[in-house]
């Protein structure tokens, strides 16, 4: 069953576009694997809402996007808490099927593997107290 979703999708995708230039420009996330990226869309959609947001990279920068997807990375916003959070780890979602990746296998294949190669442990202070807080909740 589709929910009906009435925000807009423009707003958080900005906002996510915003923490990963952040992330990249900190070198917390690397640059080259998502060079794939430049001028392709990709989708995060939460599954059972029917809601999502499309980001792309262009000129290096990762910026909202809209158009058709070159590949959606699907997964229900508990697991994509549990990935954020480090609770669980991409690889062991996606054999799960609860991660799922369509249209472009292979573009969703090198976000997914990008996930794996975040360095979390170089995180600033105040984020990784964050993360820390809101994983003992």
């Amino acid at each position: 069953m589709k929910l009906p979703v009435w925000l807009p999708e423009a707003p958080p995708a900005h906002a996510l576009a915003a923490a990963l230039n952040v992330a990249l420009a900190a070198r917390l996330l690397p640059r080259a694997p998502l060079e794939v990226l430049e001028g392709r869309v990709l989708r995060l959609e939460a599954a059972g809402l029917g809601a999502g947001v499309s980001v792309t990279l262009s000129r290096g920068a990762v910026r909202a996007a809209s158009g058709a997807p070159d590949v959606i990375i699907r997964a229900s916003l508990r697991d994509y808490l549990a990935l954020a959070l480090r609770r669980e780890d991409p690889d062991t979602l996606f054999f799960t099927r609860r991660l799922a990746i369509e249209g472009d296998t292979e573009l969703g294949l090198v976000v997914k593997n990008t996930l794996d190669a975040v360095d979390w442990d170089a995180l600033p202070a105040p984020l990784a107290q964050l993360s820390a807080r809101v994983a003992r909740k």
